[in-house]
């Protein structure tokens, strides 16, 4: 684990102001932000839907979002919740966060507030089923 940098806290702010700006009662409640290695943000928010098994995780979305964009090598993600407190990212995401960068950092809530650590670290013994280049 690792003390938040500069370019982290304005993960955290990006993600917060995109919450605040869409946060919307029972559609969107959490907002995410992603760096990519070549300094680019990406934010987004969750997109709810009726059927559960459909929504989609704001993290998913950042990630899209970054793969669209033809900057996919992520270095940093962050979530938070309507509120702003940082939520640690779900297994779903875990996994498509490493799809993308093995390398990747995630802020996550710690005992002294946010901290940063190697999404990894989140996600012991990860599948590996073919999609990566290497």
């Amino acid at each position: 684990m690792t003390d938040l940098s500069s370019e982290d806290h304005h993960l955290l702010d990006a993600a917060r102001e995109i919450i605040r700006l869409r946060q919307r009662s029972k559609r969107h409640k959490i907002g995410a932000a992603l760096r990519t290695r070549s300094g680019r943000v990406f934010r987004a928010v969750n997109v709810e839907a009726e059927v559960g098994r459909i929504s989609v995780c704001a993290e998913a979305v950042a990630v899209g979002m970054a793969v669209a964009e033809g900057d996919p090598q992520i270095s940093a993600i962050v979530a938070v919740r309507e509120s702003g407190e940082v939520v640690p990212p779900c297994g779903m995401c875990r996994e498509l966060v490493l799809d993308y960068a093995m390398d990747a950092e995630v802020v996550v809530p710690g005992n002294g507030g946010a901290e940063r650590v190697p999404m990894a670290d989140l996600l012991p013994n990860k599948f590996h089923g073919g999609l990566r280049d290497t």
